[in-house]
């Protein structure tokens, strides 16, 4: 596939998108990112669609672990639970504890930045070739 960032121009719908969310999931493009995850699972080696956490059950996850968010807007934290579920989960992530404090590590790195899980994950969008029809994500 080739990249998507061979052009200058900003793709259709992102300027738009940005204007009313910043660089931040709106639970639209949340659930589609999400929606289009996959992950080996651990015990059959084969590839499967995710489930996807819901909003409220990552919630009641960072309540039960004692884990307050500093920098969260919008969607970001359910995509970034939902991500390092389908990426890292039994692997590097044992448990709901230490998911739970991945979330916050990545969301309130202290070097990090504002946007920074819609950065990266359009960055992996760029790089895989995968659109994103931003109008659809309004």
């Amino acid at each position: 596939m080739e990249r998507l960032d061979t052009t200058s121009r900003m793709p259709s719908g992102m300027r738009e998108y940005l204007e009313t969310y910043g660089w931040h999931f709106s639970k639209k493009l949340c659930d589609w990112a999400v929606g289009n995850m996959k992950r080996i699972n651990p015990v059959t080696g084969k590839v499967e669609r995710m489930q996807m956490m819901t909003k409220e059950e990552i919630d009641e996850l960072l309540k039960k672990q004692g884990v307050v968010l500093d920098n969260c807007r919008g969607h970001d934290y359910v995509y970034v639970a939902n991500m390092a579920k389908a990426d890292y989960w039994k692997s590097s992530i044992d448990d709901d504890a230490h998911l739970a404090k991945f979330v916050k590590d990545y969301l309130d790195d202290y070097d990090g930045y504002d946007g920074i899980a819609l950065t990266r994950f359009y960055a992996d969008c760029i790089g895989n070739g995968t659109p994103i029809v931003w109008e659809d994500m309004i």
